[in-house]
């Protein structure tokens, strides 16, 4: 399984920060996108991130850890323009996540997983505690809500940030069903021309929720998984 580190992306969205992508075996089934409106499956992303996923372009996970290593400390990169956590669909790689937070120590990388994290079964637990451990040592892991309702669900285990889709015409500041406050991702907010590489909202340990308006190719999907 390949992973690729770009240390300067092009990616409008992000600035200029290191940007990695993990191969397609990451992504979880609990993903409801998988397979059905992931902005990542399409265009020039997914033509690298298939490279990435037959391992034609790419390094071990070993390999990557070690290039995270030599990443400036205090540098905001982000873990996976697209793919998931370590380890095959939903559940998490132990080992794997707790070098890559070792590797980041003194960096300040984030990210967003879709790995299942609701639910009684022993995997489902550990997933929990390992993203928990990540968060609580330097490495931000963004639990990534399916809608409003879900995102109130993900907050109430207390293991980590939130983001979330949200339905088109959100505004910029909003409530959910719960009385969790939220923001629109300030990427997205019109007129606003800034970057993470500007904002670092989401590399942040807090308590609102940062929204994400679907866009891309597979946007009208997306709305429809937010609304439900």
């Amino acid at each position: 399984m390949n992973y690729h580190l770009s240390l300067k992306s092009s990616n409008a969205k992000t600035g200029a920060i290191p940007v990695s992508t993990s191969s397609k075996l990451t992504c979880p089934d609990a993903c409801p996108m998988k397979r059905n409106g992931c902005y990542a499956a399409s265009g020039s992303l997914n033509i690298h991130w298939l490279k990435i996923s037959r391992d034609e372009r790419g390094v071990s996970f070993e390999e990557f850890i070690k290039q995270i290593s030599f990443i400036p400390l205090g540098q905001l990169w982000r873990h996976n323009q697209a793919g998931d956590l370590p380890g095959v669909n939903n559940k998490i790689n132990k080992k794997q996540l707790f070098a890559l937070v070792k590797a980041n120590k003194g960096r300040k990388g984030f990210t967003y997983s879709h790995k299942l994290v609701i639910g009684s079964e022993k995997f489902v637990l550990n997933n929990r505690a390992y993203i928990k451990y990540a968060n609580d040592n330097g490495f931000t892991i963004n639990l990534s809500g399916n809608s409003l309702a879900h995102a109130d669900e993900l907050k109430a285990l207390n293991i980590g940030p939130v983001a979330a889709i949200v339905p088109f015409g959100t505004p910029n500041t909003f409530v959910t069903p719960a009385g969790n406050k939220g923001v629109i991702c300030p990427a997205q907010r019109e007129g606003n021309n800034t970057t993470c590489e500007k904002c670092q909202l989401c590399q942040k340990q807090r308590s609102v929720i940062v929204g994400f308006i679907p866009h891309g190719n597979s946007k009208n999907k997306v709305n429809q998984i937010a609304n439900s």
